[in-house]
């Protein structure tokens, strides 16, 4: 017969062994939802309800997106965006950018070396950071003879901006930032010459941005893409006639900066964009971007304006158009 001291023992080893098992079926539910969220990162989004009302894409970057540009163009079209507005952020993707717009009539380019590119190619890049891959320091020289190369891109007649340029402080430190300002006068001035619009990448930078305008003279149009600052900023920008591009970062649950902007910029200067593959908006957050799920994005806009969907989107598609000429 069992000693109590034997029974309290089983219950011991009994007890244990639950333990162990739920902590290892705590862990398999854990591993198994991991799963299943790195499985939903990857995958693409649903796509929205369509719009009734056609817009464009003002900014995207296919090239960096997964499937074919017909694939991307018939997505896009299935829900109401009509036109995708394709970016360069170097000289390859530039040129990329103009012979993609050249093939296709719904896709038009712009081109540029994004603010970061700029020190990059004047000063190296030996971590590799960007697509090119490890690079030595070149100096002013070379990015000069880039910056020259972009201008010829621009002239070209299905390119139909200039950028994205600008200022990028929270990636570049305080040794890039003059080739970044250097890179941004002479983008200014390409797209003077060129009579094209301006697509500024403004990240951390809005006081030198504006300063910089200012003392180049700004082209007769300017967008701020992805725009990131405040309803206080957003006034500054329309007394000045610049457009503000909104991407899916409205739809953040701590942006509500960008809420506030959007409900005092005039609609006349309104655009909207995707900025693909990056920025997905609620409810896809962290899942790949792409220009069909440009309707979440337009009605979150609509939603902090208190506008009518139909009436945002055909100021917004007419704006567009306007801006890039087609």
């Amino acid at each position: 017969m069992a000693t109590k001291k034997d029974q309290d023992s089983r219950k011991a080893d009994e007890s244990r062994k639950a333990d162990e098992k739920s902590r290892a079926d705590r862990q398999d539910r854990a591993e198994g939802k991991r799963r299943a969220d790195q499985r939903d990162r990857s995958t693409a989004p649903p796509a929205p309800e369509p719009l009734r009302i056609p817009v464009a894409d003002s900014h995207t970057h296919l090239d960096m997106q997964s499937g074919t540009v017909p694939e991307a163009l018939a997505q896009a079209a299935a829900v109401g965006v009509d036109t995708l507005i394709q970016v360069g952020c170097d000289l390859n993707g530039s040129r990329w950018a103009a012979s993609t717009a050249a093939e296709h009539e719904n896709i038009w380019a712009t081109v540029a070396l994004h603010p970061n590119e700029a020190p990059r190619i004047a000063h190296g890049d030996p971590a590799g950071s960007a697509r090119q891959g490890e690079r030595p320091a070149a100096g002013l020289a070379a990015l000069d003879a880039q910056l020259d190369a972009i201008a010829e891109l621009a002239a070209l007649p299905q390119v139909r901006g200039v950028g994205e340029t600008g200022l990028d402080y929270f990636r570049t430190g305080p040794d890039g930032v003059a080739a970044q300002q250097h890179s941004f006068r002479r983008h200014v001035a390409i797209a003077k010459r060129e009579g094209k619009a301006l697509v500024i990448h403004d990240r951390e930078a809005h006081e030198d941005v504006l300063r910089i305008l200012l003392e180049e003279g700004a082209p007769e149009t300017v967008v701020f893409h992805c725009f990131s600052g405040d309803a206080a900023m957003a006034k500054v920008c329309a007394e000045r006639g610049y457009h503000l591009s909104f991407a899916g970062t409205i739809s953040y649950k701590n942006a509500q900066n960008l809420r506030d902007a959007v409900a005092v910029a005039p609609r006349e200067l309104l655009l909207v964009e995707t900025d693909a593959p990056f920025l997905t908006p609620v409810p896809h957050r962290g899942r790949p971007n792409a220009p069909y799920l440009i309707p979440l994005t337009l009605r979150a806009m609509a939603a902090a304006r208190g506008d009518d969907e139909d009436t945002l989107a055909a100021a917004i598609a007419a704006n567009t158009a306007r801006v890039f000429g087609y």
